[in-house]
């Protein structure tokens, strides 16, 4: 069966702010260099790589938030790598994201209830007593109570507004869901709950799941595979189990080295760690 997702030889440039912009705008940066990843259905996949990497950028430019200069992107069978917006649209219900500030991502003027709701009144899925059942289902699918209903975003804990911004991408019953650093800033027992979830979530609902973090030990516990990137560019990538047990590029050696994994082979902590950066 071909992938729900699947990008090919992705090219991105964006304009560099740091430096002064020249006639016509800010030059270009180059950001993603050949990436190519997929993602099947009710797949979990990791993205690893550290600060600068370009793991949001590229999660960013699959959900077509980016255009890329070059490459493919097809989802569902359809190529959507030079849609207008407008083609776009009936879409994006499919294609979902979950956001690192669970603070940034929710509006403080909205209860819980309203930001639940947007979604489902602005296409139109649900009105009146029927939009109230949704929303309730929705934040007892994330295990809040119902009393959180009335809550505004700074009356919640960082892991209960994690949970709204997950209900909240659920809400137009998505194919994909992009969870880009969702456990990040958040204590190791509430990061513990949050994996429960999304696994649980991802199993119920056949969700294809892109799980961007800069952590090996959380995307171990989470994803069926995994892929490497560094400088823009995917350096390694593999089932977990695989990869873990004999990490072939020096830079994957290096990301494990950081974190407290149990080696299943030894060896491949004998070669050398990538050059340090210019």
């Amino acid at each position: 069966m071909p992938p729900l997702l699947d990008a090919r030889g992705l090219h991105l440039a964006l304009p560099d702010r740091t430096r002064k912009p020249l006639l016509g705008g800010a030059p270009l940066l180059p950001i993603l260099r050949d990436v190519s990843l997929s993602v099947g259905r009710g797949e979990s996949v990791g993205l690893v790589g550290e600060s600068g990497s370009g793991k949001s950028t590229l999660g960013r430019t699959l959900l077509r938030l980016h255009r890329p200069q070059s490459g493919s992107i097809t989802f569902d069978g359809q190529d959507i790598t030079a849609l207008p917006e407008q083609a776009l649209r009936p879409l994006r219900p499919r294609l979902q994201m979950v956001f690192q500030d669970s603070q940034a991502a929710l509006n403080p003027c909205r209860t819980v209830a309203q930001s639940l709701a947007l979604p489902l009144v602005v296409q139109g899925l649900a009105q009146g007593p029927a939009l109230r059942q949704r929303v309730a289902a929705l934040l007892d699918q994330v295990q809040l109570p119902a009393a959180f209903l009335d809550r505004y975003p700074h009356q919640l804990s960082g892991g209960q507004r994690q949970r709204v911004g997950i209900a909240r991408a659920l809400a137009l019953a998505p194919d994909f869901l992009l969870a880009d650093e969702v456990v990040s800033g958040l204590d190791v027992s509430v990061q513990v709950q949050i994996l429960d979830l999304l696994r649980e979530l991802r199993r119920e609902n056949h969700l294809a799941l892109l799980f961007i973090s800069h952590d090996l030990s959380v995307v171990r516990a989470l994803c069926d595979r995994v892929v490497v990137m560094r400088h823009g560019a995917v350096v390694e990538a593999g089932d977990c189990a695989t990869l873990f047990a004999a990490p072939q590029h020096p830079y994957t050696r290096a990301l494990l080295r950081a974190i407290p994994l149990p080696v299943v082979d030894p060896h491949w902590l004998d070669q050398p760690a990538p050059e340090a950066e210019p």
